[in-house]
């Protein structure tokens, strides 16, 4: 087995060039691809572009775009464009992202948010393959096609936490990218996603998956587990209940609910993992000395496909860099 390891950012990390830097080194280092994410703050799609430029192999992804915050027409032009600006190393994410960031954010009702997902991702494919324009508002409206070379070669990724979004991603996406997913839960979920999309006539290739731990590496062991503890503790009481909910029906709700109790004024500087919730950390997080963390990663090769380890924001360069380091890819290691 060829390892395949990829890199990702929260959407809090909003320094464009600390993200720039990063991915340039990733592809140094032989990662396979390096996803941009897109939440409050920065546009993910002109980072996309700047780092396409200064780049020449590396995979580079959208990870993730709102189906809530674009049209798919939208979606599908940018797509096309970064496909053609990557030279063909784009990958699109979707997801259907949270209720707070839909209805906070963009103002829109976060209302069936599965099927949002599952018509968007099936009209943007559509869209990418020359199909017109389905026209749901204005049916009597005459249809366009999008105004470049069909380029439906590219992957569509659909970022999935909740069963029915996850079914969605079995049925109708190339890859799936479950944020926050226990190691040990992993690999059956993807087993039974591989089944749900068997069922599939349209589909006859397994589904990528992409996902990894939050990943830290410092010479300090201590300080490497504060770090990915702060970042734990911070997803799973701040960001809406999306991640908590989810952890604890991996059967984890005891840890979660201790991680929350220990966290009653959650901060994105200073997050508390107690002891009773260890078994939490351990499953969605990497951390500790280089040595340590590759030997961590070494479980994450045997449940995803693409080992996507997670940087939690504002790290230190030298953090940043040290980390990336061992997380690496070793070079052509097979089994």
């Amino acid at each position: 087995m060829t390892v395949r390891r990829g890199v990702g950012l929260t959407p809090m990390e909003t320094r464009r060039d600390v993200i720039v830097r990063a991915a340039v080194l990733a592809e140094e280092l032989g990662y396979e691809s390096f996803a941009v994410p897109e939440g409050w703050g920065l546009d993910s799609t002109p980072v996309v572009t700047e780092i396409a430029l200064r780049t020449t192999r590396i995979r580079l992804a959208s990870g993730v775009l709102s189906v809530w915050g674009r049209t798919p027409a939208t979606l599908a032009m940018t797509a096309a464009t970064l496909h053609q600006i990557c030279a063909g190393r784009y990958l699109l994410g979707l997801g259907a992202s949270t209720k707070a960031l839909v209805e906070g954010f963009h103002d829109t009702p976060f209302e069936r948010p599965a099927a949002r997902l599952r018509d968007v991702v099936t009209q943007v494919r559509a869209l990418l393959a020359g199909e017109p324009a389905q026209l749901r508002r204005l049916p009597s409206a005459h249809p366009l096609r999008l105004g470049q070379p069909p380029t439906s070669e590219v992957p569509i990724w659909v970022a999935a936490l909740g069963p029915r979004a996850i079914q969605v991603a079995a049925e109708v996406g190339d890859g799936w990218i479950p944020a926050l997913m226990a190691r040990d839960r992993l690999a059956a979920a993807a087993e039974q996603l591989d089944k749900t999309r068997a069922t599939v006539a349209a589909h006859r290739t397994a589904l990528t998956v992409a996902t990894g731990p939050i990943t830290v590496a410092d010479e300090n062991p201590d300080t490497a587990r504060d770090i990915a503890a702060t970042c734990t503790a911070w997803y799973l009481t701040a960001m809406g209940g999306v991640y908590a909910r989810s952890v604890s029906d991996q059967g984890y709700a005891e840890e979660v609910n201790a991680i929350m109790a220990a966290n009653p004024r959650p901060s994105p500087r200073r997050g508390i993992v107690p002891a009773s919730a260890q078994p939490v950390l351990d499953q969605l997080a990497a951390y500790g000395t280089g040595d340590q963390v590759a030997e961590q990663l070494k479980a994450w090769d045997q449940a995803a496909d693409v080992v996507t380890i997670l940087l939690p924001p504002g790290l230190p360069w030298a953090t940043i860099e040290a980390t990336l380091v061992a997380a690496a890819p070793p070079a052509g290691l097979k089994d």
